[in-house]
């Protein structure tokens, strides 16, 4: 098992798409990068911790690879818009890849410099807080949400379209 923790905007999102992928065998929505001990999600959003809203994956490499890992990250948000994803705004929505190995460093590194215009950081993780448990499956409880419907629907789309070899057969008829 190994872990990789991405930073793409709200964290209801990312976790809906990771969840889908055969391989990833977990996702937590948390915070990482910021100066703040065990941050609340009312303070993470004021934008003043300095924390990223961000997923926690633990995946089976021998399934998905952390390269496939990194197209879906970068497919399923814009990683050339500073601190915003769509109508969420602020250093709390920024494109951010923790990495926590040297390899996983140089991989990210290098696909970042792959994209044109790309405003995504590459930074160790040095903490990674998990959110309060209401943020967990946030879209599994409650896809009839108008946000859920609006905003994460699409992109779990584009995922089943452009990914499809790598979703589980469960992801496949989303």
């Amino acid at each position: 098992m190994q872990t990789a923790i991405f930073g793409g905007g709200c964290f209801w999102c990312t976790e809906a798409v990771f969840k889908s992928l055969e391989g990833v065998l977990s996702v937590k929505p948390g915070y990482a990068g910021g100066h703040v001990a065990h941050p609340t999600y009312l303070q993470v959003a004021t934008g003043k911790t300095g924390h990223a809203e961000v997923i926690y994956i633990e995946y089976n490499p021998g399934k998905i690879n952390y390269r496939d890992l990194l197209t879906v990250f970068f497919a399923s948000h814009d990683p050339t818009t500073l601190n915003r994803q769509g109508n969420d705004v602020g250093t709390q929505y920024r494109s951010v890849i923790f990495f926590t190995t040297p390899e996983q460093e140089a991989e990210a590194g290098r696909y970042i410099k792959e994209i044109p215009g790309a405003v995504t950081t590459l930074e160790p993780l040095n903490k990674f807080y998990e959110a309060e448990n209401y943020h967990r499956d946030y879209y599994i409880n409650h896809k009839e949400a108008p946000y859920c419907q609006i905003i994460i629907n699409p992109k779990l789309e584009k995922v089943q379209k452009q990914f499809a070899n790598l979703l589980t057969s469960k992801s496949r008829g989303i």
